[in-house]
């Protein structure tokens, strides 16, 4: 969840402005609206800070995915929450975590430092990831149940 994105349930303030673009970038928001069935203040938000988002850590993107958007490392399929998960696997060691990844220790330490200013983001997206996983392995284990019986 990009900042400034809210949870379910969840009050945020806002402030009002406004800003003009251009013919093509407002038609490419509009089909885009229409295509996710979001409002255009909802994309237009969610645009803009991930940009933010994006230009204070270069090495991050946002992806979409059957549990909502989530941060990943740039040039890896990797979420930000799995690198940290084989951070602290690794002792708490970046060089240790770079490696089993295969990875340069530059990228791990980039998921770390959007970590360090992030952490209930890619906390929540990890809890509802390993909530999900976890689902999905007992429904599994049940049908291998039944096969074997």
């Amino acid at each position: 969840m990009a900042r400034g994105e809210k949870r379910a349930g969840e009050v945020q303030s806002s402030h009002q402005f406004s800003i003009r673009v251009s013919v093509p970038t407002f038609e490419s928001l509009e089909r885009r609206r229409q295509e996710l069935d979001e409002s255009r203040n909802a994309l237009a938000e969610r645009y803009i800070a991930e940009g933010v988002q994006m230009d204070e850590h270069p090495e991050i993107y946002f992806r979409a995915g059957a549990l909502g958007r989530r941060a990943a490392l740039v040039g890896t399929r990797l979420d930000i929450w799995q690198v940290m998960d084989t951070v602290r696997n690794s002792g708490n060691s970046v060089a240790q975590a770079a490696e089993y990844l295969n990875l340069p220790v530059t990228k791990v330490e980039a998921a770390v430092r959007y970590y360090a200013v992030n952490k209930e983001e890619v906390d929540r997206v990890a809890g509802r990831e390993i909530a999900a996983s976890d689902r999905v392995e007992a429904a599994w284990r049940a049908g291998e149940e039944i096969l074997v019986s």
